[in-house]
């Protein structure tokens, strides 16, 4: 398939929730941006090294199982963050990986976002199963 890399804006959702209520501004929600985020269909969700984990100010909520490169691994997994690429946005909780490892975008994140990758262009795409239109299917 080669190489997929987009820019991803992360932000803590906690922090969002904080601006909505009234407690911070929007300009004090910690948030990063990255502009080579790796898509990896073969991963679940979305994975993040260490520094911006801290960086996010986010909790660890549970230890889980991971098959990884190099094979089955305990790794902690943190509270919510809202994820947005090229527009649109979803929700996922983050797994942690090292700081020498890049922010990992996985099948979970690319279904919520309705986005596929188009192999040939090595980009993503809208599903054209909806016209190319961020959809959600309820049914």
């Amino acid at each position: 398939m080669g190489r997929v890399a987009v820019p991803a804006v992360i932000e803590s959702l906690e922090d969002l929730y904080r601006v909505q209520r009234g407690e911070i501004t929007a300009d004090q929600a910690r948030r990063v941006e990255v502009a080579d985020a790796l898509v990896d269909t073969g991963a679940t969700g979305i994975s993040l090294p260490r520094r911006f984990i801290e960086q996010l100010g986010l909790l660890p909520l549970r230890m889980r199982r991971a098959l990884t490169t190099e094979g089955l691994r305990d790794v902690r997994t943190f509270g919510a963050v809202r994820l947005t690429v090229q527009g649109r946005d979803c929700v996922c909780d983050v797994a942690e990986v090292a700081d020498a490892c890049p922010v990992m975008i996985g099948q979970v994140p690319l279904e919520l976002m309705d986005f596929l990758v188009d192999p040939r262009r090595r980009q993503l795409i809208g599903n054209p199963a909806h016209g190319g239109e961020h959809l959600i299917e309820l049914m």
